[in-house]
C-alpha cells in the first residue's frame, strides 16, 4: 500500500508537468484517488482542463485533447521506470498539426533515453524521425520492409 501511494504521488506530480508541456502552463490537470481509504481498490479520476475549457469529465474533451492527455499519463508512468523502447500505433491519428508537433517534441525529448517505434501515416511525424521503415506487399501475403536512414541522408 505504501509503495503504491508513493508511486501514485510521483506519477501525479509527473502528470502535471508533462501535461502542461503538451498543453500550456495555464492548463490544469490532476489524478485523484476516489477512495483514499482503500487506494489499492480505488478508481482513479483523470482531471484534464485545457485553457478555455472546463470539462466535468475527460469524456468531454476532443479526440486530440484526450490523446494528448493519455500521452501525458503514459509518459508520467514512464518517468517512474523508463523502458528501453516504446511502441505507439497511430497515436497521432486524432491530432491536428499543432498537436502533432507537441507529440513529436515529447518523443524527441524522451528519445535520449529510449527508442520509439511509431506506426503512423502522418507526414509530420514521419519527417521528425531518424529512421523510417516502409512495409510493402510485393506479392499477396509476402511483406517487405524498406528502411530509410534519414540521418544518413541529412534530411532531418
Amino acid at each position: 500500500k505504501e509503495k503504491f501511494l508513493e508511486t501514485f504521488v510521483q506519477v501525479r506530480d509527473h502528470f502535471m508537468v508533462v501535461f502542461r508541456s503538451l498543453f500550456s502552463e495555464d492548463d490544469s490537470c490532476d489524478l485523484l484517488l476516489l477512495d483514499e481509504d482503500n487506494p489499492l481498490e480505488s478508481e482513479i479520476s483523470i482531471i484534464a482542463r485545457p485553457k478555455g475549457k472546463r470539462p466535468l469529465t475527460i469524456k468531454q474533451l476532443s479526440g486530440g485533447e484526450k490523446t494528448l492527455t493519455a500521452v501525458a499519463l503514459l509518459f508520467s508512468i514512464y518517468l517512474i521506470k523508463p523502458a528501453p523502447f516504446c511502441i505507439f500505433d497511430e497515436v497521432d491519428a486524432p491530432l491536428d498539426d499543432a498537436n502533432i508537433d507537441k507529440f513529436n517534441n515529447i518523443i524527441r525529448r524522451f528519445s535520449e533515453t529510449s527508442q520509439f517505434i511509431i506506426v503512423t501515416h502522418n507526414k509530420r511525424t514521419m519527417a521528425s524521425t531518424n529512421v523510417m521503415y516502409g512495409v510493402t506487399m510485393e506479392y499477396m501475403g509476402v511483406s517487405r520492409v524498406l528502411p530509410v536512414d534519414l540521418q544518413a541522408l541529412n534530411l532531418n
